[in-house]
């Protein structure tokens, strides 16, 4: 093979070093992806407002409702026809003056108990008000539930999208089980903590705003008390998530990490058994397991500090609330009823706090992922075609000219140097030279897979850089080395060449590929369903069937790049004569190591280290007895 060894290796291990993140900036970005859902956002925000400002009064209401009691308990015990001012004086005049400053508190009539009608009225009215704002809180939390979710879905369309913008280098430099992760793992993440958080923070944002009104109009002298602890709460949220913010950073790389290695491990697994690398493989896998350990463990362990301390804070501050708001009941500044009211309000008030800063975790953990999903997002992207796209004759007639063309993976490290050559129209062109010296990196070019440094690819005599990508591609059928099946049925695999094609012309491909011959020998036929990997046909019956895709595609170019090299000889043989039917009146590029498959060649090129050292037919190389004719002695 000359692909692999041409192209950089890829894999998380040895990626750059990940930078520093931006939080503050990824939160923000995140945000500004409900901004299509702006109407959706807004209802969600005046629901919010609404169902807090009904909620908050509800405490008011009850402490009204004690007032009514405490005011009729008292009343009950005082003469009947003296005013309130007259039992405050008399009061006094005993020398009893905590009660009196109690009792100059309260709006009691001497002599009148409790009024019952007038409390049952208050609960009912404190009642209808928790209905009303439950009702509101779950109509928001139902719209904001939309609102996230239709966020998410234009969210995997844009890494969808993005995926296939992406260039072929992106996916050699990475492993493919980080990719995985982070259009998998890392979205749904995101997602989990868009929904936790969102409604927690709105809900918790506004809660802290009203109760705080309510508590100004209770106490500001015990409305102060409690907003003195608020910045100790933010002092020690803001000291730990610093500390946890790189270990969630590190959870998901590490997380990535171990995906790719779990797929590579699982897609390869019949090599790691047969060359006795389960205890590598396992050793591998518990290195990064660990790894994922370490960095969540911490991750979790620090957050989850965040919330004891903001209660402790909290309490020191319901504490303070308790003690001062006592006082203030004794001497007559404000009623029992009303420091009841405050008390439910620092609760209310402390609460959201604390409940932000537990689910603080969740929200890191949500930003480390999104910015690893916008990492990939904001990836640079292959060469855009041009608009509008040279059109291209229909179909291809089939001229194939490189001229002077240069390439390199990494800069510095060219591939392919000055490298010219012309195909003609429905001639066979194939290539041979040791293992990494360009063979496959051309029609990687070809293809457009890869953009060349310099020079140019022509077909029909204009420069594939101008072309439609697709329409390109459609034109050209590729057979590879390593075979690529689909989980479905053999039909279906076959049919993914032409997708309009009719069940004869499947058929047809199948028996012009040899593939007829074997699938009658199964129990099922063509609906027989193949594993991902194709695993449970061999080797050769693979290659067979990409063999009929490319022969339903009816290409104009066909590539077959090392399509025999690992098949036995008796179905090298059926290739050999599906092939010689697939490239009839189709310009060929055959890339083999297998010599015998190239000696009808129209033009052999001999490669080595990215240059065309000798080029002619099978007759012509081996009269001059240069580097083809060793290669055949070898």
């Amino acid at each position: 093979m000359s692909g692999p060894m041409n192209r950089p290796i890829g894999g998380a291990m040895n990626a750059p070093t990940q930078r520093s993140k931006d939080f503050r900036g990824s939160a923000l970005r995140l945000v500004k992806r409900l901004t299509p859902q702006r109407t959706l956002t807004a209802m969600v925000l005046l629901l919010g407002i609404g169902g807090i400002a009904i909620g908050v009064i509800g405490p008011r209401v009850l402490g009204h409702a004690t007032d009514l009691l405490f005011n009729g308990v008292i009343g009950r015990e005082l003469p009947l026809g003296l005013t309130k001012e007259q039992a405050v004086e008399a009061a006094r005049a005993r020398g009893d003056g905590q009660f009196a400053d109690l009792l100059s508190g309260m709006n009691v009539i001497p002599g009148y108990g409790v009024d019952f009608a007038a409390i049952a009225r208050t609960l009912l009215l404190a009642l209808g008000l928790y209905l009303i704002a439950a009702l509101m809180i779950w109509v928001q939390a139902r719209l904001l539930n939309v609102t996230v979710q239709r966020t998410m879905v234009a969210l995997r369309s844009d890494v969808e999208d993005k995926v296939h913008r992406l260039p072929l280098s992106y996916f050699d430099t990475r492993q493919r089980g980080e990719v995985l992760s982070r259009v998998t793992n890392d979205v749904d993440n995101i997602q989990q903590s868009l929904t936790m958080t969102i409604s927690q923070l709105l809900t918790s944002v506004l809660t802290v705003i009203a109760v705080f009104v309510m508590m100004l109009t209770i106490s500001p002298l015990l409305a102060l008390i409690t907003v003195l602890t608020v910045p100790l709460s933010l002092l020690a949220t803001r000291t730990i998530a610093r500390r946890s913010q790189k270990l969630f950073i590190d959870q998901w790389r590490n997380t990535g990490r171990l995906n790719a290695h779990i797929e590579e491990t699982y897609s390869g697994f019949t090599v790691v058994k047969t060359f006795g690398h389960r205890e590598i493989a396992e050793k591998k896998f518990s290195e990064l397991n660990g790894d994922v350990y370490r960095a969540s463990f911490g991750a979790q362990f620090l957050s989850g500090l965040v919330g004891p301390a903001t209660t402790f804070i909290g309490n020191v501050s319901y504490v303070a609330v308790a003690v001062v708001g006592g006082i203030q009941v004794a001497t007559g500044q404000i009623t029992l009823g009303s420091i009841q009211a405050f008390i439910q309000y620092v609760r209310q008030f402390n609460q959201p706090l604390t409940q932000v800063a537990a689910m603080y975790n969740t929200m890191q953990s949500g930003i480390a992922s999104a910015e690893r999903v916008f990492d990939l997002l904001d990836a640079d992207e292959q060469r855009p075609d041009p608009v509008p796209p040279t059109p291209r004759a229909q179909p291809f007639a089939g001229r194939v000219e490189f001229e002077h063309v240069e390439f390199a993976y990494r800069p510095g490290t060219p591939i392919i140097e000055d490298l010219s050559f012309v195909a003609e129209p429905g001639s066979t062109v194939a290539i041979v030279g040791p293992t990494g010296a360009g063979k496959t990196t051309l029609v990687n070019l070809l293809m457009r897979f890869y953009e060349v440094d310099e020079g140019r690819i022509l077909i029909d005599g204009v420069d594939i850089a101008d072309m439609d990508r697709h329409e390109l591609r459609s034109g050209i059928g590729m057979v590879l080395q390593d075979t690529w099946l689909f989980g479905g049925t053999i039909y279906d695999n076959i049919a993914y060449g032409r997708p309009d094609a009719t069940e004869a012309e499947v058929i047809e491909a199948a028996t012009a590929a040899h593939v007829d011959r074997f699938v009658h020998t199964l129990p099922d036929g063509y609906e027989t369903r193949v594993n991902d990997d194709g695993g449970n046909i061999s080797a050769g019956e693979k290659q067979l069937i990409t063999i009929a895709r490319a022969i339903l595609a009816q290409p104009r170019l066909l590539i077959l790049d090392e399509a025999t090299s690992s098949v036995d000889t008796r179905t090298e043989l059926l290739i050999q004569l599906a092939t010689a039917e697939l490239r009839r009146d189709r310009t060929s590029f055959i890339i083999a190591h297998r010599l015998s498959t190239i000696r009808d060649a129209d033009l052999i090129l001999v490669v080595e280290a990215g240059r065309i050292v000798e080029r002619g037919t099978h007759d012509e190389l081996l009269a001059r007895r240069g580097e083809y004719w060793a290669m055949v002695n070898a």
